[in-house]
């Protein structure tokens, strides 16, 4: 690892310098007359010691020249700096043999100082090395007064004694010693990462380094150890960890310095003060948090870094409406929300019935007045009540609350609502009785009244089950006064009651009547359930008996089943034919042998993997002909091909639900026999030959597919209608995924339609099994994956589950709304994957309903355990199917926006129009936008469908385009105008 050092003061500590010493240096040379001493004065008449030695005459030569003691301080080794000169011998005549050209440096280490008289050996100290010039002067330089002076530096150590002597000895050489420094390095105090570190001395092993812990600065605390490396140069090396300024405090030329007033800072870190937020303050200095203004709060749960906020008004405009079965009170939320986003509604209650004086008393409203989905903490802005008198008057508060109304006083809005069922009387049906009942029908009777004041058209009778009294009525009519209530679960009780319809209009309702269906039986269909309004957020507890009820009807139901495979519970679950060791085994169990005599080939319609798909009829003895799909596998086939196409059927043979493709059979035994071809013109053409067909025979849906059907007829619906087919396929799925059963390739194409647009799911080529568990994933171990239908932990890491289907159910809603739209249109898969890592979600088609989308995007949530199962989705559309209201408010006419930025996804911004339709395919329209007027992106962010439609864009998939478009434009200028920025 490279170590770069740290800029610092300067590192070097010296302990001599014979340059800066004013008096005498004391030195001692050996023998007397070797060394001489020579002191000069400078320009600054400063003192210059110099030593000088030139025996070069001489033979043997051994002149020693020692220093004063010097202490080494806190070194462990040090360093000398040598500045001297030194003549070349060639210049020197006759001295061949006894001149040198250089002198040796030695050391002593001592703790004290040598007494004097003290004897002096050479033995006595150990050599640091030879020293040598780089440059050497001669008489010619003599002359012209050029000296040429040599730097050398030399290591001494490692020190252990206080203090040493350094010894120079000349072995003949002619040399004038100019200077002597000694030093030692350091790594020098130093302020880094708001701590502060000592004076450090290296190691004396020069190769290590020392670790050095900081301390932290005033008002800072560690964050991580702070730590710096002191190197053998001095230099501070890698820097690890880190101190953070206090609560309070900010970071500021690398001290910690407390917060101003009017700032605040609630927690530890290096980020800088913050101003105090909307309508609080602070007063002192180093606030740790802002305190709220008069008549604002801050909630328990609310961080000290949001800004106060207040109760919220009054919601607005409540109004109610009454329908055969409920009254709904709706109101509008408040003008002023407080500043918060957590706005929840009480609705309380009371009922005002006239006195005999002609005043009016109010008391509670009964207890068995039933509120859907409850009284208190309301999410949205309407309530169904049920269950209430007639007629009678009501009294209703709704109350809106937020996280900060109980500190303050929240704000009601009252009306007061007269309930009288149209006014045709009171109840003209008397006592209730059960004639008969079996495992799933009750037969009823009861009285009415001899001389009715009015003719009676029929009687609506109504009835629930008594432990699902949370979930919305079923009713039937009957023109007599009796009735068989049928399609009820065995041993269950039912609450009844019943009302008239007059000329006049319907009466009251009779008293509420209990009766139970006999035990032993089996569920024939599972009780339909409804609801009364729609209510996204709780379904899923709304629903939880609706869920027991249909896994209990599927466990009296799936007993088709051998025995090896039926777990513990008795529940059926599916099987996969690849644990056989012979497929053919799992064909034989699960789908009927066909005899192709019964088949007949009218057309193709299409062609598959295998061979060719044909329409036909199915001919059976004693009955009609029914029409059906005959998937065919072309000649010439491998056995392992066979294996394959009836791979398929042993999985479809399996399912018995209305919304999954029915399987009639399969042709597989059949040995010599006329087969069946036919021509791409459609004509009908036998072929006598040895062959041995094989078929899979499938109920025929007459609409094909549901992409290309929804295609060919763009804007022909209702949403209403579109809603029921989203349930056909929720209902298929919710069947399959109850089995344990994942599809793996849930998409539009896969969904078949009939006749009746009722929507079945076929198509169970990439499908597996799950585990034991139904909530267990599926590893995926190859083949290809539909990467804009699939849920991310699925391309990811190949995590199949019946959630990744939710997910894929989400893409299928998509396209049922688009009427057939590609998903993510023209993006590679690559910009798929990577834009729903990055938070993208498909905005709304055009003239979507708010609350289909939002549960798109729950189905499309990141994390699996936050997706809603195939039953919440179930109950969710058949409260929508029961409640139209519920997608009235279209995504295009709703302006409310997420209250946090940071919920944006965040949608790329092009910089012209021209760019923008670019981006989508419309490039031909950009005439059409620069010559109404449309030159800026924030001039289409608010344009509806009239005004596409005006500026001459006539097609309806290219409106819904742009519009989808429009509206993800619309939510990033309103994303960049929340962060305080201009588009």
């Amino acid at each position: 690892m490279s170590l770069t050092p740290l800029v610092y003061e300067n590192p070097v500590l010296i302990l001599l310098d014979t340059t800066a010493v004013l008096g005498e240096l004391d030195w001692k040379t050996y023998p007397i007359n070797g060394w001489d001493a020579i002191t000069e004065m400078d320009e600054q008449n400063r003192p210059i010691h110099t030593f000088q030695v030139c025996h070069v005459m001489e033979l043997n030569q051994n002149n020693w020249l020692r220093s004063g003691w010097i202490q080494r301080q806190a070194a462990q080794r040090v360093y000398v700096e040598l500045r001297f000169t030194l003549r070349d011998c060639n210049s020197i005549p006759w001295v061949s043999g006894t001149c040198k050209e250089t002198f040796n440096l030695f050391y002593l280490q001592t703790n004290e100082p040598l007494p004097s008289g003290t004897r002096f050996r050479p033995t006595d100290y150990a050599k640091v090395d030879t020293i040598a010039a780089d440059e050497s002067f001669t008489q010619t330089d003599l002359g012209d007064r050029v000296l040429r002076l040599n730097t050398e530096i030399r290591e001494v150590g490692p020190l252990t004694q206080r203090g040493f002597y350094l010894a120079f000895q000349d072995v003949g050489a002619c040399i004038a010693l100019v200077s002597v420094k000694v030093f030692y390095k350091r790594c020098p105090s130093t302020l880094r990462n708001l701590a502060v570190f000592p004076d450090t001395v290296p190691h004396r092993d020069s190769s290590s380094l020392v670790e050095v812990k900081g301390a932290c600065v005033e008002n800072a605390e560690e964050k991580d150890t702070p730590k710096l490396y002191c190197g053998a140069d001095g230099d501070w090396l890698v820097p690890l960890g880190h101190c953070v300024c206090s609560i309070g405090h900010e970071e500021k030329d690398g001290h910690c310095q407390t917060c101003k007033p009017g700032f605040f800072k609630p927690i530890a870190g290096n980020m800088k003060c913050s101003q105090c937020p909307l309508h609080s303050s602070s007063h002192d200095q180093a606030a740790t948090m802002c305190h709220c203004e008069k008549g604002f709060y801050r909630a328990n749960k609310d961080p000290s870094t949001m800004a106060c906020t207040r109760p919220p008004s009054a919601p607005r405009n409540l109004v109610s409406l009454i329908n055969d079965t409920a009254l709904f009170l709706q109101w509008m939320p408040p003008s002023d929300t407080g500043g918060r986003s957590d706005i929840t509604y009480n609705v309380l209650c009371q009922r005002c019935d006239g006195d005999s004086g002609g005043g009016m008393q109010c008391d509670p409203c009964e207890p068995d007045l039933r509120f859907i989905p409850r009284p208190l903490g309301l999410t949205g802005i309407s309530v169904a009540i049920l269950d209430y008198a007639t007629p009678a008057n009501y009294t209703f508060i709704v109350e809106a609350v937020n996280g900060v109304s109980g500190l303050g006083i929240a704000a009601r809005a009252l009306i007061n609502v007269t309930v009288n069922t149209h006014q045709a009387g009171p109840a003209l049906v008397g006592v209730i009785k059960k004639d008969w009942s079996s495992d799933n029908s009750i037969a009823l009777s009861w009285t009415e009244e001899e001389h009715p004041p009015l003719d009676i058209v029929d009687y609506e009778v109504k009835y629930y089950e008594k432990e699902q009294e949370q979930l919305s009525y079923s009713s039937t009519r009957t023109k007599n006064p009796s009735v068989v209530v049928t399609g009820l679960r065995p041993s269950s009780v039912y609450v009844f009651h019943v009302r008239a319809r007059t000329t006049a209009g319907y009466t009251a309702y009779s008293s509420n009547f209990e009766f139970s269906t006999s035990a032993e039986g089996r569920i024939q269909q599972p009780v339909k359930v409804t609801a009364d309004n729609l209510w996204p957020v709780d379904c899923m507890g709304q629903c939880q008996g609706y869920i027991k009820a249909r896994m209990k009807s599927q466990e009296k139901r799936r007993t088709r089943f051998r025995s090896g495979h039926v777990p513990f519970s008795g529940i059926k679950t599916y099987v996969d034919p690849d644990t056989y060791e012979d497929p053919t085994q799992a064909v034989e169990e699960f789908a009927k042998e066909i005899d192709p005599s019964s088949i007949c080939i009218d057309r193709v319609i299409g062609t598959g993997e295998f061979g060719e798909v044909c329409s036909g009829r199915l001919r059976i003895p004693g009955r009609l002909d029914i029409a059906v799909a005959i998937k065919t596998l072309k000649g010439g086939y491998m056995e392992h091909q066979r294996r394959d196409f009836l791979r398929e059927a042993s999985i479809m043979g399996q399912f018995d639900s209305p919304n999954i493709i029915r399987l009639e059979g399969v042709v597989t035994k059949s040995k010599m026999l006329a087969c069946f071809s036919v021509s791409r013109v459609n004509i009908l053409q036998y072929t006598f030959m040895a062959c041995r067909p094989v078929m899979i025979v499938v109920e025929y849906m007459a609409n094909g597919a549901l992409d290309s059907f929804l295609r060919t007829r763009d804007g022909q619906f209702t949403v209403l209608q579109l809603v029921g087919m989203m349930r056909g396929v929720a209902v298929g799925m919710a069947y399959l995924s109850d089995m344990g059963y994942v599809h793996r390739d849930l998409a539009a194409r896969n969904i078949l339609v009939d006749e009746n647009l009722v929507c079945k799911v076929s198509d169970f080529g990439m499908s597996r099994v799950m585990e034991e568990d139904t909530e267990a994933a599926y590893t995926a171990t190859g083949g290809k994956i539909p990467i804009r239908w699939t849920a991310p932990e699925a391309i990811a890491y190949g995590k199949f589950s019946s959630v990744s289907d939710v997910w894929s159910f989400g893409i299928v809603m998509w396209e049922v709304m688009s009427y057939g739209e590609r998903p993510y249109w023209e993006m590679s898969n690559q910009d798929v994957i990577l834009s729903m890592e990055e938070g993208y979600r498909l905005p709304a088609p055009m003239g979507c309903p708010v609350t289909l989308h939002q549960l798109m995007l729950h189905c499309w949530q990141k994390e699996p355990s936050q997706r809603p199962r195939f039953n919440n989705v179930l109950c969710f559309l058949d409260k929508l199917i029961i409640n139209p209201s519920g997608l009235l408010t279209l995504v295009n006419e709703s302006h409310n926006f997420p209250d946090s930025p940071d919920a944006m996804p965040d949608y790329p911004l092009f910089i012209s129009i021209g760019d923008w339709l670019d981006s989508i395919k419309m490039s031909q329209y950009k005439n059409n936008f620069i010559a109404a007027g449309y030159t800026t992106l924030d001039s289409i962010s608010t344009m509806s469908v009239d005004d596409i439609r005006r500026i001459g864009i006539c097609l309806i998939g290219h409106q819904r385009r742009i519009i989808s478009s429009i509206q993800s434009l619309r939510l990033q200028f309103h994303h960049i105008q929340q962060s305080g920025f201009q588009v």
